[in-house]
C-alpha cells in the first residue's frame, strides 16, 4: 500500500482508503506492508522507503507512545507542522498569513510524567506503549532536558516505595533552578511509615520538593522557575510550558505582537495567565491584570510580582474563565488582551471579546483547531487576523503551538 500523506495525528494516510485508514511510523510516498489488528493497523515492512526517512535517536521508538515522528527528516517535519495550522484555518474558511514555524525545543522537555505499577514483586516504571495501555520500562529519554537525565531512575526508586498499596501511580518530575520538583498522583493518603520513607528518599536524592498530589510532603528548597527577571515558585502540578526555550519564544512573539500597535498598550489583561510567563515579563512596561482559574498559580504569580523590583502594578485574580468569562464591559478598560487557554480553547471568553472594544488581542494556542474556531468568532465580531506564528516545542509529536495577532 502507498502512503499518500501525513495525517494530523502524525500517522500516514493510505492512498485509496478514503483516508480512514491511518498507519503509524511511516512517511508520505512510502510503499509498505501492514497488518490489520484489533487495535488498528500495524506496520509489517517498508518496501520502498522515503528519502526523508532517517534513523530514530531513541531505542524505544516504535514501541513507546511518546514520540511518533523521530524517523522524519527535520525540514519536512517542520513544514508539515506549519501546514497543520494552515489546514485548521482553512477548515474554518480563514485566510491569514502563516509564518514559517519556529523550532523551540531548545535543551529539551523540563517536565516528564512516568507511569508506575507493581506487578507481583516487580515494579515497572515508564511510558505507555503506542496505541495501548501496556506499560514499557524506560531507562532513558533523549527528548528530556539534561537536568532530567536521571529522572527515569529516580522515578523507579520512588515507585518501589509508593506502589506497595497496589495502586498505579503517575510520577511527575520537573526541573527547576534549585533542583528537581517531584509530584506523585494516584496514591491517595500516605500512611506515616511511607511518608517517612518518602521524606528520607527526598533527602537522599537531594530533591527540592516532593508532593503527593497537591500536598507538599517535604520542601527542602523552594523549586524556582525563572520568568524574565522574576523568580516564581510554582505550586505542585502547576502548568508550565514544555521547554524553557518554548516559553521564551512564545513570550517574545507575544511582546512583538503587542508592540505592532500604533501605541504600545499601557493596560493589558492576561487571561489564562498560569504562573505568569507573559504577565511578569510585560509588567516592566505595562500595567497587568492576570486572571486564571488556578488559585495557587495566581498566588505564585502575585508573590513573584511583589518580590520583583521595577514592575508596574500587577493585579492577580483567581476566576474560572470558562464559567465566568470577563464580560465586554469589564474588558473596556484594557487596550490589549492576551489569551493562553488550554487545548479546548476559550469559547465563552472569546464571545465576550467579540462584543468588546479591545483594540488588540494576542492569542496563544496549543490546538490549531480550537484556535481557528475561536478566531472565526473574533473575525465575525469585527477583528482582523494579522499574523499567525507557529511554534514547535513538542518535538517528534503532532502537537503544534501558535501565537496569533488580531486587531479590531
Amino acid at each position: 500500500m502507498l502512503i499518500s500523506r501525513m495525517g494530523e495525528r502524525g500517522d500516514g494516510k493510505v492512498a485509496g482508503s478514503g483516508e480512514a485508514f491511518h498507519l503509524p511510523f511511516v512517511l508520505p510516498g512510502e510503499e509498505v506492508v501492514a497488518r490489520l489488528e484489533a487495535r488498528g493497523p500495524k506496520l509489517v515492512s517498508i518496501e520502498r522507503a522515503s528519502t526523508d526517512r532517517i534513523a530514530p535517536l531513541c531505542a524505544h521508538f516504535g514501541t513507546c507512545g511518546g514520540c511518533k515522528l523521530q524517523h522524519w527528516r527535520h525540514e519536512p517535519y517542520l513544514s508539515w507542522k506549519r501546514e497543520l495550522v494552515v489546514d485548521a484555518l482553512a477548515a474554518q474558511g480563514i485566510e491569514a498569513p502563516v509564518a514559517p514555524i519556529v523550532d523551540a525545543h531548545g535543551a529539551g522537555r523540563r517536565r516528564v510524567s512516568f507511569h508506575a505499577r507493581r506487578e507481583g514483586e516487580r515494579v515497572r516504571t515508564g511510558f505507555m506503549r503506542a496505541s495501548s495501555h501496556d506499560l514499557i520500562d524506560i531507562d532513558a529519554c533523549p527528548i528530556l532536558a539534561p537536568a532530567l537525565s536521571g529522572a527515569p531512575r529516580l522515578a523507579a526508586r520512588l515507585a518501589a516505595i509508593l506502589t506497595r498499596s497496589g495502586k498505579p501511580l503517575d510520577i511527575v518530575v520537573t526541573a527547576s533552578e534549585t533542583g528537581l520538583d517531584v509530584m506523585v498522583k494516584g496514591r491517595g493518603s500516605l500512611p506515616l511509615a511511607e511518608r517517612q520513607e518518602a521524606v528520607a528518599f527526598a533527602a537522599g536524592e537531594d530533591l527540592a520538593r516532593l508532593s503527593n498530589h497537591h500536598e507538599v510532603i517535604v520542601e527542602r528548597r523552594a523549586p524556582v522557575i525563572a520568568i524574565g527577571d522574576c523568580r516564581v515558585v510554582p505550586p505542585p502540578g502547576a502548568f508550565l510550558q514544555a521547554t524553557v526555550q518554548g516559553e521564551a519564544v512564545l513570550a517574545k512573539l507575544v511582546g512583538e505582537a503587542l508592540g505592532k500597535a500604533n501605541r504600545p498598550p499601557r493596560r493589558i489583561a492576561d487571561l489564562f495567565c498560569g504562573v505568569g510567563p507573559f504577565a511578569l515579563r510585560l509588567a516592566r512596561a505595562a500595567q497587568l491584570m492576570a486572571v486564571d482559574g488556578d488559585e495557587a498559580a495566581v498566588a505564585a504569580l502575585a508573590k513573584a510580582a511583589r518580590h520583583t523590583q521595577g514592575l508596574k502594578p500587577v493585579e492577580a485574580k483567581a476566576r474560572d474563565l470558562f464559567r465566568r468569562p470577563l464580560l465586554a464591559g469589564e474588558l473596556a478598560e484594557f487596550e490589549a488582551v492576551i489569551l493562553d487557554p488550554p487545548r479546548q480553547g476559550a469559547e465563552a471568553q472569546v464571545r465576550e471579546l467579540a462584543r468588546s472594544k479591545v483594540a488588540r488581542i494576542v492569542y496563544v494556542s496549543c490546538n490549531a483547531s480550537t484556535f481557528a474556531r475561536d478566531a472565526k468568532t473574533l473575525i465575525a465580531g469585527g477583528y482582523r487576523l494579522d499574523a499567525v506564528l507557529p511554534v514547535d516545542q513538542f518535538r517528534f509529536s503532532p502537537h503544534v503551538e501558535l501565537v496569533a495577532a488580531l486587531a479590531r
